[in-house]
Formats: structure tokens, C-alpha cells, sequence
């Protein structure tokens, strides 16, 4: 049995790296060598509620190079440095309803979640696996994944050039609304953030202003550049357990504008719909990632970082090894650090 380091959260408040089996490939798999995997929001959200052990590792945004295929993938990818789609193209079955359609985190038939990217090595369906270009750091290939999130959240609003935009929150997924945003064309950009760090990250990847989360300042701001009607979208990127974003959300967005929720609500929320209802907006969940008008939000998001349109690089302010996993979650958590994006690098 070949084994491979990996990290595994004890269920309780510790993660531990150990030897685990290394994934044996199978038809249609590719077995890729993790070269830099970022630590996303949602792992710290999902770790802080474990309350059982990790049998495999989580991880979710990965760059590497792919070491072995299975039955019926090309030879010629082995050594191909790629961005991995983990969540949907990369387990989808490729056969039903929504995977022909190309909404492949909506497959009905998923294989099994057996590897992650907080590991040595990680497996996943090769059609889920795209490259990235030699310009492309593994830095960069590893943020493909949130940039996707962001893309697909602008595609699903239909954004539209020179419109002016809100993105609620400056952690992670809200960071690369801004950036998508203003690489597809937006016209005034606002964003929120709590944290001094984060609000120059914000202006510097496209912002025209940051806002405080709470008070009068946003909306006055909005107003002003929008004659009184508000945002035409507006990106809710913060989730949580609480109303309070999605409110905002619904205060900031003109009448028939939209509101994209990216962020992940973890409790159950009350929101009063009767306003909305009158105001005739538009409430738009989106997940993710997928492909649509032919396009898949992955190969936009390779794009736009290899054309240049689009650098998140100085998103990453901190980088650890696999064996230090637990720094690095500590790190991500305590934002007096400055952590934005920290990145495990092997």
C-alpha cells in the first residue's frame, strides 16, 4: 500500500497531518500532486462545527500536476500542470440530466468524496481537471476556484457593462466578486469590509470605495451615483447565521435589481419578502461553479488570470507546509494577523 501524508481534523479542535492510503486511480481518474491549496471560508466554518473525525481530507482549492491517469484518460496529461473543478465536474458522472447540461455541482450521481486537497496527493474525475498556462504561478492556479465562484455569481446576475455594482463583505469570495466584477465590465463598484487589510485588498483588486458593514455610509454612497435608485446588483458574500447582509442586500438594490447570494448560511433565516415582491427584485442563489452559454466558469476564470485582466496573487499574505496546517488555520481565523488568503504550498 502506498501512503501519502494528509491532514484530518479530529472532530474536535486539532487538525493532525498523518499517513493515510494514497488514492488508487480508477477509470476516467486522474491522480494529481498538490502543489498549493488555499484555505477557504467555508473550511474554517465546516471545521469550527465538527464534531466527528475526518476519515478523508477536506480542501477544495487546488493547483497541481498530474502524476497518473486511469483507463481511458489521454497519457499525454501526465505532467500537465492543472486548476481541479473538486466539487463538481471532478466527481460529476458526466451522464445525467444536469451534468449533459453542464451543471455539473448539480449531478445526481456523484462519485464518492474520497480525497481532498489538504494532502500530498489528490484523485478526481479527469475531465474535472483543467490546465493552467506556464505564466499561470501554482499560486494563481490554486485561486482559480474562488475566482470561478465569483464568475459564475456574475453570470448567474447577468451582469451587464457599466452597471453599478454592491459586493457585501471583503473575505475571500467577496475580494473575487470585486475583481470579476470589474474585469467583466461593471462601472462603479462598492464593497464592505470590516477589516482595514481587507478594504485594501478591496480597492486594490477594484473597489471605488469600501464602506463600513453597518450605518448610513453605503447607501449614501450608492445614492449619490445613482440618482436615489440604488445598485443594479448587489453581492451578498457573507452568509453566516444571521439576516442582517441579506437585509442590507435588500436596501441597497434598486427596484427590479438583483441580489446574488454567494455566501453560505449555516442556520435557518426569517427575511419578509413583501418588500421585495413590491419592489420586483430579483433573489438569485448561486453555488459554485458551471458551464453556461457554452463556457465554463473555470475556463473564464484561467482567462482572465493568464490575459492578465485579472491578478489575485497578493491575495495570498500567508503560506505554510502541509505539515503546519494548523498554523495556518489559525492564522486564517485571527484576522489581526492581516491573513486574506493563506495558502498551504508543497
Amino acid at each position: 500500500m502506498v501512503t501519502m501524508r494528509a491532514a484530518l481534523h479530529d472532530g474536535k479542535d486539532k487538525i493532525n497531518v498523518t499517513d493515510i492510503p494514497r488514492p488508487v486511480v480508477g477509470p476516467g481518474d486522474a491522480l494529481v500532486r498538490v502543489v498549493a491549496s488555499g484555505i477557504c471560508g467555508s473550511d474554517l466554518l465546516i471545521s469550527a462545527d465538527k464534531t466527528e473525525p475526518d476519515t478523508v481530507p477536506a480542501g477544495h482549492e487546488v493547483a497541481g500536476e498530474i502524476v497518473e491517469v486511469g483507463e481511458g484518460v489521454d497519457p499525454a496529461r501526465v505532467g500537465e500542470r492543472v486548476a481541479i473543478e473538486t466539487l463538481g465536474h471532478g466527481r460529476a458522472c458526466a451522464t445525467c440530466w444536469y451534468c449533459r447540461t453542464g451543471q455539473y455541482v448539480q449531478c445526481e450521481n456523484k462519485f464518492p468524496y474520497f480525497s481532498g486537497a489538504f494532502a500530498q496527493y489528490i484523485m478526481r474525475r479527469a475531465i474535472g481537471c483543467f490546465p493552467i498556462p506556464d505564466e499561470l504561478s501554482w499560486e494563481a492556479g490554486a485561486l482559480v476556484e474562488p475566482l470561478a465562484v465569483s464568475v459564475h455569481g456574475m453570470r448567474r446576475g447577468q451582469l451587464s457593462g457599466e452597471e453599478t455594482v454592491v459586493v457585501l463583505g471583503a473575505g475571500n469570495i467577496g475580494l473575487t466578486a470585486v475583481a470579476a466584477a470589474r474585469a467583466m465590465g461593471a462601472g462603479k463598484i462598492f464593497a464592505t469590509a470590516r477589516h482595514p487589510h481587507q478594504a485594501d485588498m478591496a480597492r486594490s483588486l477594484g473597489a471605488d470605495d469600501v464602506l463600513p458593514t453597518d450605518g448610513p455610509d453605503l447607501w449614501d454612497a450608492v445614492a449619490d451615483v445613482t440618482d436615489g435608485r440604488g445598485a443594479d446588483m448587489t453581492i451578498e458574500s457573507v452568509g453566516g447565521t444571521g439576516d442582517a447582509t441579506l437585509k442590507q442586500a435588500l436596501e441597497v438594490t434598486r427596484k427590479q435589481g438583483r441580489i446574488v447570494v454567494l455566501g453560505n448560511f449555516r442556520r435557518p433565516i426569517t427575511l419578509g419578502y413583501m418588500e421585495p415582491l413590491i419592489r420586483e427584485q430579483s433573489l438569485i442563489f448561486s453555488i459554485c461553479y458551471g458551464v453556461l452559454n457554452g463556457h465554463h466558469d473555470y475556463e473564464i476564470a484561467i482567462d482572465m488570470m493568464a490575459s492578465g485582466r485579472v491578478s489575485l496573487t497578493q491575495m495570498v499574505t500567508h503560506r505554510f507546509p502541509l505539515e503546519q496546517i494548523q498554523k495556518g488555520f489559525d492564522t486564517a481565523y485571527d484576522k489581526s494577523s492581516g491573513s486574506i488568503k493563506v495558502q498551504l504550498q508543497m
